[in-house]
């Protein structure tokens, strides 16, 4: 990024990070966002996919510094060099998901998801779900606490703690997960290719309700759920060298 001259800071709410923007401002001066070359993000994993989520239309790179908890997205803070550290930075270029769901009175909302879409049932019974991709039913009915599809760049996150499988940044593929699986017995899912098409059709809604998350923005009570990944939407973020996505996904794996 050797022309990211003009650099706009935001930051989460969290005191540590609100401090971080204090400095930075003060240390390189402050640009809106539409007058920028690259966006700084200062907080945890969830600020930054806010901050995607939130300049998808202007296509910015995006750099974040962790100053909240996981920061699996983010690369560490510091003062020092900021121009140099950007210019040197490594770009990482990830498509999200679309999710489009209908609930029962008929709405559609539609959410698109960096990390992932996720079906969790709402009630005190277990969702029983229908399975489609790309139009074929491949499981009638699978019973369990949620299903979720999630991308490479998301599989280290809900993905990975509901036992799925960590995919390689470039790999094209996408994760189906479940989550304790009732019926089939302990199914823990399948991988898809990228151009894949998913449908959930929820059984039974009236009285085993289900909402749908996309990166944990919620629609309640859905009775069918379609996810693919959306080519014509690009988020970039830039990663110091030698720590990007692709290092941290292998190196997820072997700790």
């Amino acid at each position: 990024m050797p022309n990211a001259r003009k650099i706009a800071f935001v930051a989460s709410s969290v005191p540590i990070a609100q401090a971080a923007l204090v400095d930075l401002t003060e240390a390189y001066g402050f640009v809106p966002e539409a007058e920028a070359d690259v966006i700084v993000a200062l907080g945890g994993d969830g600020f930054m996919l806010h901050t995607l989520h939130s300049n998808s239309a202007t296509g910015l790179p995006v750099y974040g510094m962790n100053r909240g908890t996981v920061g699996f997205l983010m690369n560490e803070y510091s003062l020092e060099d900021l121009p140099a550290r950007l210019a040197a930075a490594e770009e990482a270029a990830v498509n999200p998901l679309r999710m489009r769901a209908e609930v029962r009175d008929g709405t559609i909302h539609e959410r698109l998801a960096i990390n992932e879409v996720s079906l969790l049932r709402a009630g005190p019974q277990a969702a029983k779900l229908r399975i489609s991709v790309d139009g074929r039913v491949r499981m009638q009915e699978l019973v369990c606490d949620g299903a979720l599809v999630s991308t490479p760049a998301g599989s280290t996150a809900y993905n990975y703690s509901a036992h799925g499988p960590i995919l390689p940044i470039g790999s094209d593929v996408l994760a189906l997960t479940a989550m304790s699986a009732f019926r089939p017995r302990r199914w823990r899912g399948a991988l898809l290719p990228k151009a894949a098409q998913v449908r959930f059709d929820v059984l039974e809604s009236d009285k085993r309700p289900v909402r749908a998350d996309a990166d944990s923005r919620s629609v309640e009570d859905v009775q069918t759920v379609e996810i693919f990944s959306d080519p014509s939407v690009i988020h970039r973020l830039l990663f110091d060298p030698g720590h990007g996505l692709e290092e941290r996904l292998l190196a997820e794996q072997f700790v």
